[in-house]
């Protein structure tokens, strides 16, 4: 795969753009989900995600082939998530938490046709307070938790990601584990 992308990557050094609609295409869902479980809300990953692509697009020429692209777009992504985190107004938005509820969205506000059933609700919760516990770690837990865990990245390619030694992403996958243990409680 990494031959094909380097290869669309130098036809779009050439001029080809329909050449990056495919690197696209391979990336878009990854690099959602990521962006995604960094904020917490589907407009944003979505703005964040495409930013990511424009910013990758405009940069292209300086991409070292040597190296992944998944690696290389994922750090803009990352970075791109920690800039909005560290900006963020509160904003509202339909997919946002009511306020003085547990786990409930503007959406339930609205009628639904039909109802969930109760194991689907009863995982969208665990999996609602995990996302939860997630986005209160610290930036330097949350991002290697994210993407270790939910990405299911290796520590190598997260070690590049993120630009730090191995030792580093480690240590921070280990201590970000316990923070998140800690947090859970008795879940």
């Amino acid at each position: 795969m990494d031959e094909l992308i380097n290869k669309r990557i130098n036809e779009v050094i050439k001029g080809d753009q329909d050449a990056f609609e495919e690197i696209v295409t391979l990336f878009q869902h990854r690099l959602y989900h990521v962006c995604y479980r960094m904020l917490s809300n589907r407009q944003e990953a979505e703005d964040i995600a495409q930013e990511a692509f424009v910013r990758a697009y405009i940069n292209i020429h300086t991409f070292d082939q040597k190296r992944k692209f998944s690696t290389w777009i994922f750090r803009i992504a990352t970075n791109l998530c920690i800039d909005r985190i560290r900006k963020k107004k509160p904003d509202y938005y339909l997919d946002a938490n009511v306020p003085g509820t547990e786990g409930l969205t503007m959406y339930s506000q609205i009628a639904a046709n039909e109802p969930l059933p109760e194991e689907q609700v009863a995982q969208m919760e665990t999996q609602e307070r995990i996302q939860y516990e997630i986005g209160q770690l610290s930036d330097k837990y949350r991002s290697v938790i994210i993407l270790r865990y939910l990405e299911e990245l290796p520590l190598q390619e997260i070690s590049e990601i993120l630009e730090l030694p191995l030792g580093t992403v480690k240590t921070r996958v280990h201590r970000g584990r316990a923070a998140l243990r800690k947090q859970m409680g008795n879940m």
